[in-house]
């Protein structure tokens, strides 16, 4: 049985997975397609922060559970001050994948809770996801305005 409130995505990045990871733990090339400020401690246990932009510009906060370079990342999510996903509620699985002379981005978004929730997140996996395939393949996706500036 699948649980009902997970987000799953996949992206094929024209980069190889060490650029990809580059750009999902670096916090300078985090900031390239996402948020305006991100710290990350690379180690089971180690924090993840990255704070937003846009009229909410709220900060997600987590620590990580599996660091394995160029492979895997695994990091508990949530929004700071946040009530339905508070630090650390959810879990974020991220694979990448040699495929096509490039990288599959597997990602899984899992411990959300309630389908309100889940399609809010889906939208902003969606917008980010796009913005990391243009960053990680050398394109400047722009300066980041947040998902609300998405229509």
């Amino acid at each position: 049985m699948t649980e009902p409130f997970i987000v799953r995505r996949e992206t094929q990045i024209a980069a190889p997975r060490a650029t990809v990871f580059a750009y999902l733990t670096d916090p300078e090339k985090i900031l390239s397609w996402m948020g305006s400020e991100a710290t990350t401690e690379l180690h089971p246990g180690g924090l993840y922060l990255l704070k937003g932009v846009g009229p909410r510009a709220a900060a997600a906060r987590g620590a990580f559970r599996e660091v394995v370079p160029v492979h895997r990342l695994a990091y508990t999510f949530g929004w700071e001050g946040g009530q339905e996903v508070p630090p650390g509620s959810s879990l974020i699985e991220i694979d990448l994948i040699e495929r096509d002379g490039g990288t599959l981005l597997r990602m899984t978004h899992s411990g959300l809770p309630n389908a309100e929730q889940v399609a809010a997140h889906a939208k902003g996996w969606a917008h980010y996801l796009e913005r990391l395939t243009s960053a990680a393949a050398g394109s400047d996706p722009g300066p980041d305005r947040g998902v609300s500036a998405k229509t």
